[in-house]
């Protein structure tokens, strides 16, 4: 493929569209898919529906988070079926502009009245919503956009498409459908919550891994590779167990009452940090750090922060708060540590700073979502704190890109 191809698809290459909505999706999809695609048609790899959107998703989809994007992408373009990007069961679908938009039509249409719409409990609005959203993609048939009327399909039913590109017929049994009703992979789509599922492959991702330890782990592929070599007699290889030897240091906010909504995801990520990381040291603060963080959540055992600072320079620094606080406590000498012996602190930018310098493999974990950062209480001290530290929100996405930055060499 020249260059010049790949940066001027043809004029009638088929669904340039649908990639712009996959872009709008978070799917990344340019040119050289579009071509890729187009020659696939050509070729004639797709034949109905459901073929089409293995072999579109096969063009567009390279990593397990973009899937559901993809899926959702597929159904409003050739269904015109617009789900929500996220989960049956997920409050956050109130915030959604499908839920607001389902909800106008129900008052509009007198299912539900607006004067009782208080009478609803949310649990119950939920069902109302998702049952709705299900009826409509058991009603299709096949989509308006696959076997379309008067040009509306892209392919058309007969042969009549362009570049001669035929595809029989509409889907017979819906499979596509079901497979994106099904939602196989909203768990692993960027802006998920985070799941025991889900954060485990976001930590497998961390390639620091090593051979350590007895060879006590059976290596069965091996095993039966010399075993097949040696005529059937069995000759069992074991191989050390393979373990992450990098060193992270976990500093968790468990302070005041800002962190309480966090609290099960924050232990979510404190436990599977602790399965992934041989080498991980755990430590509490309230709100931002000064001289000493705690060794204990019940914040009584005191470890100086000047101590933390004598590990090794390639040690990960993750810090989990929401980095929302007056903004005396972060700027001020002492910030919010009252002292007896008037002994004056430095304020918690001077560790802040001596922490980004000592461990440039540092990550902020922030619970509150990004899009909320820059109208959220302390969104002060947010934009401060990213001046010293890399921040990521406590969502798949977010767990990736911390991954991502504390892999870098």
């Amino acid at each position: 493929m020249s260059r010049e191809s790949a940066q001027n698809p043809p004029q009638n290459a088929l669904f340039v569209d649908f990639a712009a909505l996959l872009r709008e999706y978070g799917v990344p999809a340019g040119v050289r898919e579009v071509l890729e695609l187009n020659d696939g048609l050509v070729k004639g790899l797709a034949h109905s529906l459901d073929a089409l959107f293995v072999f579109m998703r096969l063009v567009f989809v390279r990593r397990a988070e973009h899937m559901d994007a993809f899926e959702r992408a597929f159904a409003l373009y050739f269904f015109g079926v617009d789900i929500p990007a996220v989960a049956e069961g997920d409050p956050a679908l109130f915030d959604t502009r499908q839920f607001r938009e389902w909800l106008e039509q129900q008052i509009a249409e007198g299912h539900i009245a607006r004067r009782a719409l208080w009478q609803y409990d949310p649990e119950e609005l939920m069902r109302r919503f998702w049952d709705t959203l299900r009826e409509q993609m058991e009603a299709h048939h096949g989509g308006s956009r696959w076997v379309g009327t008067g040009g509306n399909s892209p392919f058309g039913h007969s042969g009549n498409a362009a570049r001669g590109v035929r595809v029989l017929g509409e889907s017979r049994n819906r499979s596509a459908l079901k497979v994106i009703g099904e939602r196989r992979y909203i768990a692993y789509a960027r802006g998920n919550q985070l799941r025991a599922e889900n954060l485990r492959q976001a930590l497998e991702s961390m390639k620091h891994m090593k051979n350590e330890g007895p060879r006590d782990v059976l290596n069965l592929d091996e095993t039966i590779r010399r075993t097949a070599r040696n005529g059937g007699e069995i000759d069992l290889v074991f191989e050390r167990d393979l373990r992450d030897k990098i060193s992270v240091v976990l500093l968790i906010d468990n302070g005041g009452s800002s962190m309480r909504p966090y609290i099960e995801v924050t232990r979510l990520l404190f436990t599977k940090l602790h399965e992934r990381f041989e080498d991980l040291r755990t430590f509490y603060f309230h709100n931002t750090i000064y001289e000493t963080v705690w060794s204990d959540y019940r914040r009584t055992h005191p470890h100086p922060t000047e101590q933390l600072l004598l590990r090794r320079p390639d040690t990960r620094l993750v810090i989990l708060g929401d980095a929302s606080m007056a903004p005396e406590e972060l700027e001020y000498p002492g910030g919010a540590i009252y002292r007896y012996d008037g002994r004056e602190l430095p304020p918690s930018t001077h560790w802040l700073t001596r922490l980004a310098d000592r461990f440039p493999h540092a990550c902020w974990l922030n619970p509150i979502p990004r899009e909320q950062w820059e109208n959220a209480y302390g969104d002060y001290t947010i934009r401060r704190i990213r001046e010293f530290f890399h921040m990521e929100d406590l969502t798949l996405g977010g767990i990736k890109g911390m991954v991502e930055h504390l892999s870098e060499k």
